[in-house]
């Protein structure tokens, strides 16, 4: 179902106080879990990189993207100039332009001032993305910003707070434990998105997991970058192409 296709909505909510404690409830699940997780290691990351708390706090509320708070720790620790922090901070986080646009069109029609789209997309992550794809269909169009806003709210205060603790606990945690709070948010969307069951998504999940190694060993800082355009794009052709074959062969 589209953005501009019509239905009765499944998940009807009495007003926009309602919606939003439905995304606050919907958020307050495996995506807050997963967010604070990963800021934990994050922050303690940011410690042991020499940044300071109010600093790091400041990464996870203005980047919101972890990405590209990894790479400012790292790239800060190396003393690395303030413009290549700047640039490879803003690449790692420009996976959230193509979830804002294919986000977009569920507000079309909402007559909220344009300055509140500028804020959904600040809180844009991969997490509350998921959740509200899956739900905006079901959702009347007045209560799906709210709705949105709720599993961003949540996820908000658990990754400052996974943030704070993260930061607080450095030294305590063995490096091996920190890494692995890092990589499970990666680990967790591997997981979300091969449970859709559009083919293309199966296909890239597949192609990614075999070329990603691949690519590591030729070139480890483009390694990730190329898998995603060349596994994704050859999903996008290969399930075009057996879109086609199935056309021919019904017809």
């Amino acid at each position: 179902m589209s953005a501009d296709e019509k239905s009765s909505p499944s998940r009807p909510f009495e007003g926009t106080s309602s919606a939003f404690k439905g995304g606050l409830r919907d958020g307050a699940m495996m995506p807050v879990i997963m967010v604070s997780s990963a800021m934990l290691g994050f922050g303690s990351l940011a410690r042991d990189s020499g940044l300071s708390l109010d600093v790091t706090v400041f990464l996870t509320l203005g980047l919101w993207g972890l990405p590209g708070q990894v790479a400012m720790a790292e790239m800060w620790a190396m003393s690395a100039p303030i413009l290549a922090i700047v640039v490879a901070s803003s690449m790692g986080n420009m996976r959230f332009l193509p979830l804002a646009l294919v986000t977009v069109p569920w507000f079309r029609g909402d007559k909220r001032p344009k300055w509140t789209h500028f804020l959904a997309a600040q809180v844009m992550s991969i997490n509350i993305w998921t959740i509200f794809m899956r739900q905006a269909p079901e959702i009347e169009l007045q209560h799906r910003y709210p709705y949105f806003m709720g599993i961003g709210a949540i996820c908000l205060v658990g990754g400052t707070t996974g943030t704070v603790l993260g930061f607080v606990l450095a030294g305590e945690l063995p490096v091996a434990v920190t890494i692995a709070l890092v990589f499970m948010n990666p680990a967790y969307f591997l997981f979300v998105f091969s449970s859709v069951r559009h083919r293309n998504c199966i296909i890239a999940v597949i192609l990614g997991a075999f070329t990603g190694p691949l690519l590591h060993q030729v070139s480890p800082d483009w390694s990730v970058p190329l898998t995603g355009i060349l596994a994704g794009t050859a999903a996008f052709l290969l399930d075009r192409a057996t879109t086609k074959g199935d056309h021919h062969a019904a017809s």
